[in-house]
């Protein structure tokens, strides 16, 4: 059930009753459970509006509210406030709805999209380091949401599998006379170094490798074999991560530069039909007036350079047409690093232009901050290397199978690098989506494998803890009518039966982190919950009652963490 519309829906009619149809009723969770489970603010506004006492009009709205099958009670507090207390009887019958849900209560969307959604997107022919991670991991949990909630969702991993690079191994290749036997991955990375600096120092070289560009692009099928190479070898590597990550994305979902290499031109030449892109010193250019400079200079969106290459733009337009006319998508996001905002915003502009991204589309810019280091600069090795995102993972889960040991030293070995790894990659996927992803954050390994606080081992636990209360249950009945008349019982029902309201705000924001929040708030108060109200020694309908508050808190851990791509385990 969708809870903030329900109660949102009994407080428009209190403030319709009332004489306030017009005003918004401004509805939010309480700050303070002792206060209430809802909070009313929108009296005051409407009552300078209706220049009248805010605290006689919202007593108006609470005694209209009064005798509600959803609201217990209504107090005005404060200059106008209204806390609002949920009937226990109403929370009882929704936990009993949401029990027997195999969705927990949660509908699905009535009103499903095609959503495409681009990311991870790393380059080719190198390793994937620490500064792919973010955007594998963001884009994923907002997949699984989206999906979770009745859309259909096309991941599209928009790997740079294109242009210079490719031309200058081709040319490093053919120099060294190398067979055209399949590389070993670190050969393929010591390949790639030794390669840019000849690039970087040899003009001659350079030259040689833009020249075999020109035959790549132009699908000179040499060229195109030992480019597939380079291309294969990467992209198992990075399947390999996404493995290791739990990812859902597959190798169908790759969906390259190179696979919109021929509609570039028809791009570039449609958009000077159309009068929007103009030539300036050799260059097609889109000048755009939404984006001018300090001096009122219109900023230059360049769809081809001189001599007739391509650039990003070029792609990305193309991209773009693809995915709203072949693809029929409703709503488009890129799950980008924040500093590549502009050059999508004119992306967007363009697109809009050109009729590419019609007004009923969305597209939406999905940018996330720097993982940064302790010293506050970016994160690298201690030799200031960038971070290879396997050795990452590699290292998380030997943490992790050590602090395993260390509290449980009884483990078996296979059992120990299970937990471990459950663990240690949960706990790096955690850290950084419990956070605000628009935010820079520090990695720091001490806090992201603590078993306190909000981390993955915090909530992992949580169900664990849960698991264990019905290994010792016995029998009881999940069907028995729900009785609440605790405090904590209530509050822990009334926070169960929002999991709708919070993954509805996620597909709608592309914010994993209120999710996150969302689940650490469920397992901290189950804890309160657990320690206050006996669950394995209470009798009769307070027994059934609590067990089924606790069956639906590890259902919904369960399946929260599911959606931001976590497992879990039954024994830790």
């Amino acid at each position: 059930m969708n809870l903030y519309q329900t109660v949102e829906r009994e407080a428009q009619a209190a403030f319709a009753a009332a004489g306030l149809s017009d005003s918004p009723v401004v509805l939010q969770a309480a700050k303070n459970p002792d206060f209430g489970d809802f909070q009313i603010n929108g009296v005051m506004g409407a009552a300078k509006k209706a220049k009248q006492n805010p605290r006689e009009l919202a007593q108006k709205v609470a005694e209209a509210l009064a005798g509600n099958a959803v609201i217990e009670s209504a107090e005005v507090a404060g200059p106008g406030f209204i806390n609002l207390r949920l009937r226990p009887e109403f929370l009882a019958q929704n936990i009993q709805t949401a029990l027997k849900d195999a969705r927990f209560g949660v509908a699905k969307t009535d009103k499903p999209q095609t959503v495409v959604i681009d990311y991870s997107s790393p380059n080719l022919a190198k390793e994937m380091h620490v500064g792919h991670l973010r955007s594998s991991i963001i884009g994923d949990s907002i997949s699984r949401v989206l999906e979770f909630m009745g859309n259909t969702v096309v991941r599209q991993n928009h790997v740079g599998d294109w242009g210079t690079q490719f031309g200058m191994l081709v040319a490093y290749l053919v120099e060294q006379q190398k067979d055209n036997a399949a590389f070993e991955l670190a050969d393929l990375e010591q390949f790639y170094r030794a390669a840019k600096v000849r690039f970087d120092e040899d003009p001659a070289f350079a030259d040689t490798a833009r020249e075999y560009v020109v035959k790549l692009q132009g699908g000179d099928e040499t060229v195109l074999a030992l480019w597939k190479q380079f291309v294969d070898i990467s992209l198992s590597h990075a399947q390999a991560v996404y493995d290791t990550l739990g990812l859902k994305l597959r190798p169908e979902d790759v969906a390259g530069e190179s696979k919109y290499n021929d509609d570039l031109q028809p791009v570039v030449d449609d958009l000077v039909q159309k009068g929007l892109a103009v030539e300036d010193d050799g260059a097609k250019v889109v000048f755009l007036d939404e984006f001018k400079n300090k001096e009122g200079e219109p900023a230059a969106f360049i769809v081809q350079k001189q001599g007739g290459g391509f650039l990003y733009a070029s792609t990305d337009l193309a991209c773009l047409r693809y995915r709203v006319g072949t693809l029929h998508a409703d709503r488009l996001l890129y799950v980008v690093d924040h500093r590549q905002a502009l050059h999508f915003e004119q992306l967007f502009t363009t697109s809009r232009k050109a009729g590419y991204l019609p007004e009923d589309v969305k597209a939406e810019f999905i940018g996330f901050g720097t993982m940064m280091g302790k010293d506050g600069k970016p994160f690298k090795t201690r030799s200031g290397d960038t971070v290879k995102l396997v050795d990452l993972l590699t290292e998380a889960v030997e943490r992790a199978t050590a602090l395993v040991k260390e509290k449980n030293p009884g483990l078996g070995a296979d059992e120990a690098a299970k937990i471990g790894k459950t663990v240690g990659i949960g706990a790096v996927k955690y850290a950084d989506l419990s956070k605000n992803r628009t935010s820079d954050y520090v990695f720091d390994w001490d806090a992201m494998l603590s078993f306190e606080g909000n981390t993955a081992p915090y909530l992992q636990y949580a169900y664990t803890r849960v698991q264990s209360v019905f290994r010792k249950a016995g029998e009881w009945d999940a069907t028995a009518p729900t009785v609440l008349t605790e405090p904590l019982e209530k509050q822990l029902a009334a926070e169960l039966l929002k999991f709708e309201d919070v993954l509805q705000s996620v597909a709608d924001t592309a914010y994993p982190h209120y999710l996150a929040a969302y689940l650490y708030q469920i397992a901290t108060l189950f804890s309160r919950f657990y320690e206050a109200c006996p669950i394995l020694k209470a009798e009769g309908s307070s027994r059934n009652s609590r067990l089924q508050l606790a069956k639906l808190t590890g259902d919904t851990l369960k399946q929260g963490l599911e959606l931001l791509g976590i497992d879990v385990l039954d024994v830790m």
